[in-house]
């Protein structure tokens, strides 16, 4: 259940209203302020339910099936740097203690330059957030699930090509987290890869619902990220 359905599917409950009580509702949801944690939603639901409209039962139940379809709505409310440069680094080490945080005692000639170290290897990590492209607004209200019909696009950028063996890229969606996992000459010969800036050395690709399939080679789980970036990176080497 994304937003949009929460939203009809609430629009539908107060469509069975008295029409007073549907006036009155409407009346205070154009006048109402709100702050975190309370919201529309919040109000339009404890509304319902005082009214009888919907029962606690009912309520657990929609709040259940909204937070599990959702369980990562909320990295789309991370600042761009701490959803790509904290979040996502720290996610990767989480999930394999074999990604380490790179420094001089791994690497003597360390400048800061890439991301996590493992083995040996140099990883760049990129992390990007599934958003709708026709819709205005903050990135939450833009946020998909994976395996939605609207358009998306994802971007990730910064992509440094003379310093990481290989790249993590990151894709979030509300209900999913997608890894794919590409060797630098992957990236340097991909199709979608372009100058961040003019003249620039940074390198950015797209992800979006044009071209997602044609990354599908790349994906892989998150418990195997280790295992094939060792096997891209030996064959790299060859």
């Amino acid at each position: 259940m994304d937003l949009t359905r929460l939203q009809d599917h609430l629009a539908h409950l107060m469509s069975s209203l008295p029409v007073q009580q549907k006036g009155i509702l409407e009346a205070r949801l154009q006048g109402l302020s709100s702050v975190f944690p309370f919201s529309e939603y919040e109000y339009m639901l404890m509304f319902l339910l005082d009214k009888e409209t919907i029962t606690f039962e009912q309520y657990e139940q929609l709040r259940s099936t909204y937070v599990s379809s959702n369980r990562f709505l909320d990295l789309y409310g991370l600042a761009p740097r701490v959803f790509g440069e904290i979040w996502g680094q720290e996610h990767i080490r989480d999930l394999d203690k074999r990604f380490a945080k790179p420094g001089k005692v791994l690497d003597p000639t360390y400048d800061g330059e890439y991301d996590v170290w493992i083995d040996g290897v140099k990883v760049e990590i990129k992390a990007s957030r599934a958003i709708h492209t026709k819709v205005r607004g903050s990135l939450v209200s833009k946020a998909l699930e994976k395996g939605s019909s609207k358009p998306f696009w994802m971007n990730f950028q910064q992509l440094k090509l003379d310093v990481a063996d290989v790249f993590i890229f990151i894709g979030v969606w509300v209900n999913e987290i997608t890894y794919w996992v590409l060797t630098n000459e992957e990236v340097r010969t991909n199709p979608y890869l372009s100058h961040q800036h003019r003249g620039g050395i940074e390198y950015q690709i797209g992800i979006t619902h044009k071209n997602i399939r044609e990354f599908d080679g790349f994906i892989v789980a998150p418990a195997k990220l280790a295992d094939v970036i060792f096997l891209k990176a030996d064959k790299g080497k060859g």
